[in-house]
Parts: C-alpha cells; structure tokens; sequence
C-alpha cells in the first residue's frame, strides 16, 4: 500500500500486554508517558486503576496527549474468576455489577470503549450460557448507554485451549452480535489476529461472518505447535517468535483480507491495537519498536 496505514486504522497498543508488570494497576505512570510520548499510537487500552489519583493523573496525562482511550475489562473478569453467562446467578450478578463498576471508571477516564470476553465455554450448558451470556451483555450496554456514548465491545476468544470461552467460534460470535444488536447499537466485536489460530479458523472463516460487527482490532501472536512450550495458548509473544504463528506475511494476508472484503474505510478509522507482551528477559520497548515495524513491513506487502 502507498498510503499511511493510519489512513483506515487508529494505531494502539494494549498497555498492561506490554507492560504485564503494570497488570495490577499500580506505578503505571511512566510507562503510559512512554506511550503517550510515541507519536506513532493515536490509542491506548488501559485497565481498572484502583486509585484514584493515579486515575486522574492518567486520565489528564492521556486527555493532553490527544490519544484515545480505550478500557479492557477482560483482566478484571479473569483475575476475579467472573462469569457472565454462569448458571449459577449469583456469580452471573456479581460478574455483571462488576463490569458496571468498569463502565463508570471507563466514562471517568473519559474512554471510547470498553471491551470484555464471556465467560467459560461448558458443552452441557452451552445453549442455557449463551442466552444468559445475551441478558448480560444487554445490562451492561443498556448501562453504559444511560451515562453516554461509549461502545461496549466483546472479545472474540477461543473455546477449548486456554481462555476456553463460550464466544468462541465466529458463527456464534455472529449469532450473538445479531441478537445484542436488535437492541443496542452501542454493542460491536473485538476480533484479535492472535485467537484465529487458537479457534482452528481461516482468516475468512474468522473475519467474513462478523465483519458488520466488528468495531476494534487486536494484532498479536500465540503459539499452538508445542502443548509443552511455556508459551502455548493466550500469551501474546512478539511477531516471528520461534514455533509462533503470526509474522509479517500472516499479519500481511490478515489485512490484505480486511482489504478485499471493504473494510478499510478512511471515513470510520477504528482501533487496530498491538496486543504483544515480552517473552521473559525481553524489553517492553524493544518488543513495542519490533511490532511496529511488523505492521509497517505487513502494509507494504499490501496490493
């Protein structure tokens, strides 16, 4: 491609992917000036932040920066073991007035979206999940939509290696969106590069069923050839990583496809984020420099 992939996509990085140290919330300043230092991102995805001067602090770092801002509640829900299509209602409750609690900080640092994933993918119960899974989904977007604009994005995950979550299968991540939709138009997907592989789809079979749906993209990478490897599932290495499954081709045909079906638009510019985190001994910096050249590498191999 000639032009500037910032031409149809807003550049973003996942904060506390890159910086898995600021994970928990705290000393979390320096490392988002780095980022908001880079000219290169336009957005930047944060999670729950327990204080609240550093919330503010964040939030007026960000706000002079010009950058997006974007809140990930997926870490929130898996480190509290939540649920928002448990059978058990109790846990569905707490796991649904939790992500409120992420809707109101996610307004109060002034975000453009928060995400989430569903919960745990169960055969047994698979169809019961799924519409308890709608119910929730429903609450929280018609909470989010009483203080304001901001969209409420699910994250498409796979359903039987590592996050195990009921969405899941891109036919099922269809199939829900079109439900949430019929309601709410504040509700859009999250489709991340990096759990393709992990749902043993091709990039069309991933992509070409949810495309009206999706509001936001993840690029990263995972590794499935080694069960023994450290890495295998969810953990987001850096692009081209031995025995890995996203280089610069992959990333390359991932976007040559978004391409041939109309996707990139420069009049609705979305969200196309580095989810990448360092191997052990790696520098976050170094890994953050590495996926942008990915990208840039990826877009000249575009026709």
């Amino acid at each position: 491609m000639d032009t500037s992939v910032k031409k149809f996509f807003k550049p973003g990085i996942v904060h506390f992917m890159a910086f898995p140290e600021t994970m928990n919330g705290i000393d979390i300043e320096d490392t988002i000036t780095k980022i908001a230092c880079d000219e290169y991102f336009e957005v930047i995805e944060v999670t729950y932040i327990s204080d609240y001067t550093t919330r503010q602090n964040i939030k007026d770092l960000l706000k002079s920066s010009g950058m997006e801002i974007y809140f990930g509640a997926q870490p929130v829900l898996l480190r509290n073991k939540l649920n928002l299509n448990d059978v058990r209602e109790d846990v569905r409750e707490k796991s649904i007035e939790m992500m409120k609690k992420c809707v109101d900080q996610a307004y109060e640092l002034e975000a453009k979206g928060l995400s989430f994933l569903s919960g745990q993918y169960d055969n047994n119960s698979k169809d019961y999940a799924f519409e308890l899974l709608v119910d929730s989904a429903e609450r929280i977007c018609k909470y989010a939509k009483e203080k304001g604009s901001m969209l409420i994005e699910l994250e498409i995950f796979d359903f039987d290696i590592d996050k195990k979550s009921l969405i899941g299968p891109s036919s099922l991540a269809r199939k829900f969106s079109e439900r949430v939709r019929e309601k709410f138009d504040n509700f859009g997907l999250l489709v991340d590069l990096s759990h393709i592989p992990l749902l043993g789809e091709t990039l069309p079979q991933a992509i070409i069923p949810v495309k009206e749906f999706i509001t936001h993209l993840h690029i990263g990478n995972c590794l499935i050839s080694d069960k023994n490897s450290p890495l295998y599932g969810d953990y987001h290495p850096p692009f081209g990583y031995p025995e890995t499954e996203i280089g610069v081709r992959e990333l390359a045909d991932f976007l040559q496809l978004l391409k041939d079906i109309g996707f990139l638009n420069p009049d609705s510019r979305i969200p196309l984020s580095f989810e990448v985190k360092p191997v052990a001994g790696q520098n976050s910096d170094i890994i953050i420099a590495s996926s942008k050249r990915t990208l840039e590498q990826a877009w000249l191999l575009l026709e």
